[in-house]
């Protein structure tokens, strides 16, 4: 799941039409990658807040 990011096209139509016009495709690819990244950091910093939710319930099920 973790690497499922790198193969999605993550572009506004906007975006897309006025990148894609360009002849290299460099930009386009650099701005894709930048809204993947953007679009992980969420969804990382809420896995590893369940996480350690997970465990603290964990520990507090163990001491009853």
């Amino acid at each position: 799941m973790l690497f499922l990011g790198l193969f999605t096209q993550a572009q506004c139509a906007m975006c897309r039409a006025v990148l894609e016009s360009e002849a290299g495709q460099t930009t386009a690819k650099g701005v894709n990658d930048g809204i993947v990244y953007l679009m992980l950091i969420p969804y990382i910093l809420m896995g590893g807040l369940a996480l350690v939710a997970y465990r603290y319930v964990k520990k507090l099920s163990k001491k009853n």
